[in-house]
């Protein structure tokens, strides 16, 4: 999914509402995995996740929009749980670049590519 941003004193997201009875705790679940890829000339900008349009966990890589190569963020579901979402009621998942709910930041453009957001339990040993 291609995702353009403009973070000229704002902050850019795409938000995808779930369906009812999204409990991300089954199973074991643990981990959050989203594939991204962005373009040289982007502006640097931090990119997150926010559940149930709350809390946003923030990539490490306050530059991530600048990575050329297909690269996997994994996220530990703890993170967002330890910032009071209810991972039993996921209602909606957002991914977005900038500050979140920052209007006072000049920023800057570029397009990230997203891909194969997924829930994984943790890996076995061999």
């Amino acid at each position: 999914m291609p995702l353009s941003y403009d973070n000229n004193f704002k902050f850019s997201e795409a938000t995808l509402t779930l369906t009812a009875g999204n409990d991300w705790t089954r199973q074991g679940v643990t981990e959050l995995s989203l594939w991204h890829r962005g373009v040289a000339a982007n502006a640097g900008e931090r990119m997150y996740v926010a559940l149930n349009g709350t809390a946003a966990v923030y990539h490490n890589d306050p530059n991530v929009a600048q990575t050329t190569a297909w690269t996997e963020w994994v996220i530990p579901l703890q993170q967002f749980a330890d910032l009071g979402v209810n991972l039993a009621n996921v209602t909606s998942i957002t991914i977005g670049f900038g500050t979140r709910g920052n209007t006072t930041v000049p920023g800057g453009t570029g397009q990230m590519y997203l891909d194969d957001i997924r829930l994984y339990r943790p890996a076995t040993a061999p």
